[in-house]
């Protein structure tokens, strides 16, 4: 199934699913090998009241069927800290009241779970991630997670050996670890 188009935007009528899989496309476009990026999720309609230099900035400043009043709007914050492991950074982060959620886009390798059992014992966090790098059934994959202030949450994967808009795997499970991480910035 096809979450977008040759040529146009995600198809869902879910806001935190489009906003997740227009995230995806915009990291597409950069291409591979890139650091982790954060966003924050605004809701469009407030953005538009509340902003509208920035949401005429945006090409925001009308509704269209392309940013409908329910959509969200992600804004790509200031370029992560290179030497900070991502856990640590976003123990670091408070939004304002104006952010109704907020998205990560991160490349990690994953293996299948059937490499598990074949995983020596006792490596520390460098050996392990060395032994996946090395590993032959490692794959290169794109996570964007997404989190709203009321729970919501959504992801789309993207595998490097099938980069295309319609190879995306969507899913509110698919990287619970990261969507707790994120969920925990909204925390008071």
């Amino acid at each position: 199934m096809s979450n977008v188009p040759p040529a146009s935007g995600p198809l869902s009528a879910n806001p935190l699913t489009r906003a997740v899989l227009e995230i995806d496309e915009y990291a597409a476009g950069l291409g591979w090998d890139r650091p982790a990026r954060l966003f924050a999720l605004v809701n469009t309609a407030r953005l538009r009241t509340q902003e509208p230099g920035l949401a005429a900035q945006l090409g925001l400043d009308e509704e269209t069927e392309d940013a409908p009043a329910s959509s969200l709007t992600p804004i790509e914050q200031d370029e992560l800290p290179a030497n900070t492991p991502l856990d640590e950074f976003l123990a670091t982060i408070a939004w304002p009241d104006a952010v109704a959620g907020c998205a990560l886009t991160v490349e990690r390798l994953m293996l299948p779970p059937s490499a598990e059992g074949s995983m020596p014992e006792g490596l520390n966090e460098k050996q392990l991630t060395a032994w996946v790098a090395r590993h032959p059934e490692r794959q290169e994959v794109r996570m964007t997670v997404a989190v709203l202030r009321d729970g919501g949450r959504e992801a789309a994967v993207r595998l490097r050996e099938k980069d295309s808009p319609t190879e995306v795997l969507t899913g509110a499970g698919l990287v619970p670890g990261l969507a707790e991480a994120l969920s925990a910035t909204f925390a008071e």
